[in-house]
């Protein structure tokens, strides 16, 4: 029976509608790892808890389909780099959630297309201009005027989600290396089993069960979240192009703010409103710039 053939502008159009839904997953994330900290779980166990359900969901789905072949690598060390720039990004990440409003950290996490731009130069030889260099510069003033450092509103936790984003930054660039030559599933699953493995023998000295229901939703959903973005990212990628689905990563500060205002009472404040764009608009601006260098695209993908 033939394949029903499918329009190129419908399948990007379903790519963007699950790069949506994925992007409601990973603010899902950062909303469990908020809650599950202030219901007095460690950021330990929580990231732990991140990866150990993932690792769970990744074995269930794929083992019986790949079986051997899930575990084959063409490179065991630049899988392990890759996890372990992942795990960096995450701690980070799930640390600063504890202290910060999620519209702060969803903004500052939005400076890995400067670090990437950045880490190109040393890490792929690429040659990055002075207009380029410019977006960067700007960017990190949109960063310091939301964070505001020197005043009473910052916080060290600010430093934290610089360090993630870099990480971040340091995790796609790797994770454009290992596509050629391992399966998403491969990655998936080292992701997985390298964090949750590296975290085993810390975590049991600061376990800790939720006493509450909500608790209790937000110690399963936070591996749930985690799974199902990446898994929706990566069906989002095989329907349209990265350099289609970049922009719409920006929409996630919507959800974010959405969450940080609703669930946890923290309205985003007006430096926020002044910040943001700068560094939304100088992302925007490396990318359109990028893509008309027509350099090699960057995988979509979530630090997380």
């Amino acid at each position: 029976m033939p394949v029903p053939f499918v329009p190129p502008t419908e399948r990007r159009l379903l790519g963007i509608g699950l790069a949506f839904a994925a992007y409601v997953m990973f603010t899902g994330i950062d909303s469990s790892a908020k809650w599950l900290g202030l219901v007095g779980i460690a950021a330990i166990q929580i990231v732990f808890l991140r990866y150990a359900v993932h690792l769970a969901l990744v074995a269930a789905i794929h083992l019986p389909r790949h079986g051997r072949s899930l575990v084959r690598t063409g490179s065991l060390r630049l899988q392990s780099l890759r996890a372990l720039t992942l795990l960096a990004s995450t701690g980070c990440n799930f640390v600063a959630v504890q202290y910060l409003p999620l519209t702060v950290t969803g903004a500052i996490a939005f400076t890995v297309p400067f670090f990437v731009c950045a880490l190109s130069v040393p890490m792929l030889g690429e040659t990055v201009g002075w207009r380029r260099w410019t977006a960067i510069a700007v960017g990190f003033v949109g960063v310091l005027i939301i964070v505001r450092p020197g005043s009473d509103a910052f916080h060290p936790a600010s430093l934290l989600c610089l360090v993630a984003a870099m990480s971040t930054a340091l995790y796609m660039l790797l994770t454009r290396r290992v596509s050629a030559i391992d399966s998403a599933a491969t990655s998936q699953f080292y992701a997985g089993i390298f964090a949750t493995v590296l975290l085993l023998p810390l975590v049991v000295f600061f376990w800790s069960w939720p006493t509450t229901p909500d608790g209790w939703i937000a110690f399963f959903t936070v591996g749930i979240f985690g799974f199902l973005g990446h898994q929706l990212i990566t069906v989002a990628s095989g329907l349209a192009p990265a350099s289609v689905l970049a922009p719409f990563s920006y929409f996630q500060i919507i959800f974010m703010a959405l969450s940080s205002w609703l669930i946890f009472a923290q309205p985003p404040d007006v430096w926020l409103f002044l910040g943001a764009p700068i560094v939304i608009g100088s992302g925007l601006y490396i990318w359109l710039r990028e893509r008309r260098l027509a350099k090699p695209e960057p995988p979509i993908t979530a630090p997380h």
